[in-house]
């Protein structure tokens, strides 16, 4: 057993403390984003994954955690596991209290659709994204370790002998399931790293992740692996994900281990070295990022307007524009622009963005007013103060889809708002005035 280094804990915005460590002293900083579940104590009880920690903070500055609900960091209701937006927000909490302005960001497994989101969202705080056996999207899915039979197994047997064996033998290290250190050392992990319930939970928010939409939305240097007979992330899959980020180079690696430190790791350990090498003092591209846009807009407004007269109109004005400015600011959206009684923001998170056009609809009911509201998610280019792009047209015409009292939104942000507890309705297919193709929008549920 090897003593881990000291956790420290981040205090995340909503009062959730995260587990982290901080490995080495690199010239440039790493985040490793683990999968399903982790703890970075128990990390440093496997040799084999000890060396390949070490040997990764011999060239960094590395920094380990615990998303919130597993490992160290503080338990949370099975309901509120985090989100990719909040695993987000955590990681930035990490990265702020261990003194890092920017960094690398490595994410295996299931800890890939949050940095492919991060990579997207906060390029100023990316200097390159790693991905080591991981897809964007787990909609699309077919595989034993998502259904409900293995949830129902996991229910029974979790943290057992006898489960750590099943998940070495089916996915983790095939070829390695006779090795009793490596399944005493796996029984023993996952129990500390997660309770069954909260794995189980995991797993059915992991079915509804689908980060694709982000990928053309990514302009850091990009290093995806994958093994070539990998039986949890087929080399196809992330092949094709390399292909939706623009630059991305894509290395096969040979062997059959999801494990990454099982086997010979030395391939993998290498491409890692070299691409931090090459990249580590890449400069910040802060012209485009990834983005949810918002507009609203009162609904019969110019009758409104005729019904009061001008001056008490003027007021009513005022007063909205007040409430709306207060949601904003409780959401961290930022105010891009206002145009007569219409508002137009952008914000870090869909989910963060929906919250806070539900807010605004309540808001205003007691001014006697009824509000629209339309979201979509996609890339935005910084034009000084302001922001443009597609993604900004495709926002003001889901808005005007929108009927009283009604936030509508995109599909990319369904897709992204997985494990959020938001619920949508179906609202069809529409054609949306200049922009290609037709699009599917859904209603939020109130």
């Amino acid at each position: 057993m090897t003593t881990s280094p000291k956790t420290k804990y981040a205090k995340t915005a909503d009062g959730v403390h995260i587990a982290y460590q901080v490995v080495g002293d690199g010239p440039v900083d790493l985040v490793w984003v683990m999968g399903w579940t982790s703890n970075v104590e128990a990390m440093w009880d496997d040799p084999h994954l000890t060396r390949c920690l070490l040997r990764v903070a011999s060239s960094s500055r590395l920094i380990l955690f615990d998303k919130r609900g597993v490992g160290l960091s503080d338990r949370v209701p099975e309901h509120l596991l985090p989100s990719l937006e909040t695993r987000m927000d955590d990681v930035r909490a990490v990265m702020d209290a261990a003194g890092s302005e920017r960094a690398i960001v490595l994410g295996i497994s299931e800890g890939g659709p949050m940095s492919i989101l991060f990579a997207a969202t906060y390029p100023e705080r990316t200097i390159a994204l790693i991905l080591y056996g991981t897809v964007a999207d787990y909609t699309s899915r077919e595989h034993a370790s998502e259904g409900d039979e293995y949830l129902e197994y996991i229910d029974e047997h979790w943290g057992t002998i006898e489960h750590a064996r099943y998940e070495i033998r089916e996915w983790g290290a095939p070829s390695h399931a006779d090795d009793e250190r490596l399944v005493a050392w796996l029984s023993s992990y996952l129990r500390r790293a997660a309770s069954p319930g909260a794995a189980i939970a995991l797993s059915r928010m992991n079915r509804e992740i689908n980060a694709s939409h982000a990928l053309p939305a990514i302009h850091v240097p990009t290093l995806v692996l994958a093994k070539s007979d990998d039986r949890d992330f087929s080399v196809a899959e992330a092949r094709e994900m390399a292909d939706g980020i623009a630059g991305a180079r894509f290395v096969e690696l040979s062997g059959d281990e999801h494990f990454f430190w099982i086997g010979d790791p030395e391939p993998l350990l290498g491409a890692i070295e070299r691409f931090v090498a090459e990249f580590g003092s890449q400069e910040a591209e802060l012209q485009r990022s990834l983005a949810t846009v918002l507009f609203t807009d009162i609904v019969g407004s110019t009758e409104k307007a005729v019904e009061l007269g001008d001056g008490r109109w003027t007021d009513l004005v005022e007063a909205h524009h007040a409430r709306v400015r207060g949601q904003l600011a409780r959401f961290r959206g930022r105010e891009i622009d206002t145009a007569g009684d219409g508002f137009f923001a952008t914000f870090d998170g869909p989910a963060r963005g929906i919250k806070c056009a539900q807010a605004i609809v309540s808001s205003v009911k007691d001014l006697g007013l009824q509000i629209r509201a339309g979201l979509h998610t996609g890339e935005v280019e910084q034009i000084g103060e302001k922001v443009g792009g597609i993604a900004v047209n495709i926002g003001a015409r889901v808005a005007a889809r929108a009927g009283p009292s009604e936030v509508l939104v995109s599909q990319t942000v369904r897709d992204l708002v997985a494990g959020s507890g938001l619920a949508f309705e179906n609202a069809g297919e529409h054609e949306l005035k200049g922009i290609p193709d037709r699009w599917h929008l859904y209603r939020v549920v109130a």
